[in-house]
């Protein structure tokens, strides 16, 4: 049976991870998302693993996320006449938009963007950071630079502008012909790159239409900037502390990993925390003592989910990375420490009926011998009211929507139930501890919180919360129809 933990793990697919056999392995060893990264693979090859997930889900008859990446806009520098260059610090270097082949003196860059809004003073990155430029001089074609951190810059190397807010979109047209076949597809999320600015999350939510949630990664200082503007717009945040590592101090990215992670559970929205957590597992069986550390960290954080990139998507130990993560979850959130952590980092009851009724049932749930706590929900908030509040006991979402099931399985806490419509509360009871007594998270000896809303099967109605047996014969004795 696949271990329940709170956390939810992300595996990225990919090379090592392209079959059914390993697509399940990976699933019942603990991953909850599988992640489809844009960037690499065809149209045909992500179909063909959307089927896979798909026809798992299927089999298993258990829900799963399928998180679409976006490549976003990519930012690289020309080719050099002899492939590579080295740049020594205190020298003079030059981008341009001379499309000949680059020297020890200039290069290419072939983004008017860029230029348009560089200043001097402004630092240029090179290959994830290694190299550092700052601009002496600018115009619209070109930037004269000295190096400060020199190096070898290649081919088409990645070039990163910290400073500024770039003229640039983050939905390429690549990004939007791959933004329509993903939701045509029928995926559940769709994580959108290169986000500087609410503006560029609206932009996708019009285009994605309702037909999947939108979650913004953050990974520029502009998005840290205007974070909280992002986060309103967004259904879901990933921290991508890989490219916050590159355009800002590292020393930086564990205190904004802290703060963004808090902001995410305030606002009742799922959080990832992704980029290098497991990375020397691409090689090796056993993760170092660090990274460990690393993922603990997340998780004591409260995150919604914590996420495997090449680990398994073209490691050599893609089942054993996310066994091994998953276990640091199951041991993490059995240690009091956490507990005393999560509890003490939980902030005020979200105004309203619906968050009245959630804090009131953790209350009960903590205080009294509760089980779990259902709730009926038809769009999931009621659902990420609930684990907003880190109660101490499982969360059933049971819903009459597949995608509302499928999306909630990025959330905390949250293992999600299909069922059918009920138009009475008895039938919600009965339904919700069936559920609980096949989930295995009661026996008929115990009692479980559950919340609906009347009238049922509709959307923000969450006003009842009763404490019910799970066994089905005193529910017919004293339920009300």
């Amino acid at each position: 049976m696949k271990p329940h933990k709170n956390v939810k793990i992300v595996a990225t697919l990919g090379p090592a991870s392209n079959d059914y056999d390993m697509i399940r392995a990976l699933f019942e060893a603990g991953a909850d998302v599988f992640r489809l990264n844009m960037s690499h693979g065809s149209h045909d090859e992500i179909r063909a693993r959307h089927q896979i997930i798909r026809q798992i889900e299927a089999d298993l008859d258990q829900p799963i996320a399928i998180l679409a990446d976006l490549q976003g806009p990519k930012l690289r520098c020309g080719v050099f006449s002899g492939d590579s260059e080295e740049l020594i610090e205190g020298q003079a270097f030059r981008f341009d938009l001379d499309p000949a082949d680059g020297d020890a003196s200039r290069v290419c860059l072939p983004h008017t963007e860029i230029f348009a809004a560089l200043h001097p003073g402004a630092t240029l990155l090179v290959n994830d950071g290694k190299l550092r430029l700052r601009v002496e001089a600018c115009g619209p074609d070109f930037a004269d630079c000295t190096v400060i951190n020199g190096g070898t810059i290649s081919n088409r190397k990645g070039v990163n502008v910290p400073d500024v807010v770039l003229p640039l979109a983050a939905l390429s047209e690549k990004d939007k012909a791959d933004l329509e076949f993903v939701c045509e597809l029928g995926v559940d999320w769709v994580a959108l790159s290169f986000v500087q600015r609410a503006a560029d999350v609206e932009e996708a939510r019009h285009l994605v239409n309702g037909r999947a949630a939108v979650l913004s990664k953050i990974e520029k200082p502009a998005a840290v900037s205007a974070f909280h503007d992002i986060l309103a717009v967004s259904d879901g945040i990933m921290v991508a502390r890989g490219d916050l590592g590159v355009e800002l101090p590292v020393q930086n990215v564990p205190a904004i990993q802290k703060r963004l992670v808090r902001s995410c559970r305030a606002a009742a929205k799922p959080v990832i925390v992704a980029t290098q957590m497991l990375e020397s597992m691409i090689e090796s069986p056993v993760p170092t003592r660090a990274e460990v550390s690393d993922v603990a960290t997340a998780i004591y954080e409260g995150a919604d989910a914590v996420m495997l990139s090449a680990e398994s998507a073209a490691g050599a130990y893609p089942v054993q990375a996310v066994t091994t993560m998953c276990n640091v979850a199951l041991e993490i959130e059995a240690d009091s420490t956490y507990r005393e952590v999560i509890e003490a980092s939980r902030g005020a009851s979200s105004p309203g009926v619906a968050g009245g009724i959630v804090a009131a049932a953790r209350e009960i749930a903590e205080t009294a011998d509760i089980k779990a706590i259902c709730c009926f929900t038809h769009s999931g908030t009621t659902a990420l009211l609930t684990a907003r509040e880190r109660p101490r006991v499982p969360i059933m979402a049971v819903t009459p929507f597949d995608r509302i099931a499928r999306r909630l399985c990025l959330t905390w806490g949250v293992t999600c139930v299909v069922s059918e419509e009920v138009d009475r509360f008895k039938e919600a009871v009965v339904n919700a501890v069936r559920a609980a007594l096949n989930g295995g998270f009661a026996t008929k000896d115990d009692q479980i919180v559950i919340m609906a809303g009347v009238p049922f099967n509709v959307p923000g109605t969450t006003n009842i919360l009763r404490v019910a047996p799970c066994d089905e014969r005193q529910i017919y004795r004293s339920e009300p129809e």
